[in-house]
């Protein structure tokens, strides 16, 4: 079964309301987000989102994600890393996002984030990566911050440039807006290059908490 974050060509046609003939069509001229595994076209729910939102007149597109990031995690769930494999840096943050009270059942975590990014990489392009995963062993949605002090080689990138921020999310599975607009958040704020590089050269965990969450430093 497909990940609910995997969507088919039938999906993506059921969704938007048109025939499959024309999603194919904008798949193979590049006018929608997607991917191929194997022959068969692959779209992420998130990007249609994003995709949609963009082609609609801006009083009928989705409410800006206004709430302060910083109620989403805290200086504690942001890792300096030092693995240079996907599956390392995966685990790292699968298990620190369990230690939150909100994470039930910590194996189902790691084990579903891992399955997730085996059927589709998380990588957005930039340097960066979103892994997430709703499950019903979680209870609120909760994040933590992986900032990698070298370049993580085996993650699938569309720009070729490796991996060095990641940002995972787990959710409660009937938190589907909630989650989408806390993809949308950080997808957006983190195509800010000198924000990223920030965040990147933060000398401690609590700087780069304050860059991520949008928090003034004292003094500042």
């Amino acid at each position: 079964m497909l990940s609910n974050d995997i969507l088919t060509i039938e999906e993506v046609a059921k969704h938007l309301r048109v025939s499959e003939r024309t999603v194919y069509e904008w798949a193979q001229k590049g006018e929608i987000p997607a991917g191929k595994i194997g022959t068969a076209w692959r779209f992420k729910r998130t990007e249609i989102e994003h995709w949609v939102n963009q082609r609609l007149p801006a009083d009928q597109r989705s409410p800006v994600f206004s709430f302060p990031a910083s109620r989403l995690f805290s200086p504690d769930r942001v890792l300096f890393l030092e693995h240079r494999a996907k599956r390392d840096v995966l685990v790292a943050l699968a298990e620190n996002l369990a230690a939150c009270p909100q994470v039930k059942n910590r194996q189902e975590l790691v084990m579903e984030i891992l399955k997730r990014d085996e059927l589709m990489s998380t990588a957005i392009g930039r340097g960066i990566a979103i892994p997430h995963v709703r499950l019903s062993s979680v209870t609120d949605l909760v994040v933590s911050v992986g900032i990698s002090k070298t370049d993580i080689i085996d993650f699938q990138t569309l720009d070729d440039e490796p991996v060095r921020l990641i940002i995972m999310i787990a959710a409660a599975y009937n938190q589907h807006t909630y989650y989408l607009q806390t993809l949308s958040f950080y997808s957006s704020r983190l195509k800010n290059s000198q924000l990223r590089n920030s965040i990147l050269e933060a000398p401690d965990p609590l700087q780069a908490y304050h860059l991520l969450a949008g928090i003034p430093e004292a003094g500042n």
